[in-house]
């Protein structure tokens, strides 16, 4: 993820001044807040092990899994949109190829911590609510 997210900014292909993708990546960035602040002062680590600690099934948690991925995951592809090509294509997949092997090694840890994930999962989609 983070080396599909360098390469997109150093390549000049993440950002844009069109509105069309100013707007969706201001939100994400006010989803990624939102999940950063009910999330805590808990850390966030490099490996996809889950931090120490109760579920978090509050704010953005209750309607998605992994918000911060799906927050990582708009800005990106917002940014992408902008610049059609093959090599933003590649950097756009990195970013979500590593978001959703990230959240399947979370969950299955996750899983393995928390007994009520199970239950938490059925009832919340990943970063897509109602969809995925």
């Amino acid at each position: 993820m983070v080396g599909g997210l360098i390469f997109l900014i150093v390549t000049r292909r993440f950002f844009s001044a069109s509105p069309l993708v100013i707007v969706p990546q201001v939100a994400a960035l006010g989803l990624m807040v939102w999940a950063r602040v009910t999330f805590g002062r808990r850390s966030f680590h490099a490996a996809a092990n889950p931090t120490a600690g109760p579920l978090v099934t509050t704010g953005p948690y209750r309607h998605i899994r992994h918000p911060i991925y799906t927050a990582a995951c708009g800005l990106t592809v917002a940014g992408a949109a902008a610049h059609p090509g093959w090599a933003t294509a590649g950097g756009c997949a990195l970013v979500l190829g590593g978001a959703l092997v990230r959240m399947r090694c979370e969950e299955l840890l996750l899983a393995a911590s928390h007994p009520e994930y199970r239950e938490y999962a059925a009832r919340t989609r990943r970063m897509i609510p109602l969809i995925f």
